[in-house]
């Protein structure tokens, strides 16, 4: 299966590049603010979350600046959301391309997945400019970010391959998606870090494969902050068993894509 699969996808290579630069035009077609969207988005949620969690509730941040300490989890996260969302309405939203010519369907899932990277690429400037402001020093840890991010657009990509084909299906799928992107936020340590959860619950959180990933990425990005690599590599593994079975429920219902869709 997954060398048809990278068969398909080198010989329609072009339309898959095609795809993912169209998602990006898209994105900010008819914007007046047009990238800055992909710094506002995340900076502005930070603001929030700063001022209702950081100064009012008092939320520890491990000795982090919390403006960082919520930023630095803010930009993998709102990659995940917004790709997520993108790719799991993406087979209904290009019905008519998909009843017109044959290509692999899984391209359009994928082109949601990697055209995000555009976003966190911009967005992540501003965490460098936050580290200066802060007086951080720059950690080549930095340097794992782009490592980081490739098992994020695996867990988006399997993720986005499930719910686009149960989407087709069933429509109200295209409902639940926030919902599940919303319930998602409160259980992945971006608003609090992973100390304040009592060390019984720990193992339940790290069943969440954005857990060890938003730690890898904290952990990356301070000189004096260790990565937990335990719970990177459980979040790892977990984000490959899901890219199977997604890979796998998607193959088997990709044929009848054009006469559901």
């Amino acid at each position: 299966m997954r060398f048809t699969w990278l068969r398909e996808f080198w010989e329609y290579r072009e339309l898959f590049l095609f795809l993912v630069w169209r998602d990006v035009k898209i994105r900010y077609k008819q914007t007046a603010l047009g990238a800055l969207w992909a710094i506002i988005q995340p900076f502005a949620t930070m603001i929030i979350f700063t001022i209702f969690f950081g100064r009012m509730a008092k939320m520890p941040s491990d000795g982090i600046p919390y403006p960082v300490f919520s930023y630095s989890a803010l930009l993998p996260w709102t990659y995940f959301s917004t790709s997520l969302g993108l790719s799991g309405n993406s087979l209904v939203a290009n019905a008519n391309l998909i009843r017109r010519v044959y290509f692999p369907r899984v391209a359009i899932p994928a082109a949601s997945a990697l055209g995000g990277l555009v976003d966190f690429s911009i967005a992540f400037v501003v965490l460098i400019g936050m580290l200066f402001y802060y007086k951080i020093p720059l950690s080549f840890g930095l340097l794992l970010w782009p490592v980081f991010m490739v098992p994020m657009v695996i867990l988006t990509l399997g993720l986005g391959m499930i719910l686009s084909s149960l989407n087709v299906k069933y429509r109200d799928v295209k409902y639940a998606i926030p919902f599940f992107i919303q319930s998602l936020l409160f259980i992945t340590p971006i608003i609090y870090p992973t100390s304040v959860v009592p060390e019984r619950f720990r193992f339940l959180l790290s069943l969440n494969p954005l857990t060890g990933m938003v730690e890898g990425f904290r952990g990356a990005m301070l000189p004096t902050r260790s990565i937990d690599f335990e719970m990177v590599w459980m979040s790892v593994g977990i984000i490959f068993v899901i890219f199977t079975a997604g890979a796998i429920y998607f193959r088997r219902t990709e044929r009848e894509f054009a006469d559901v869709i």
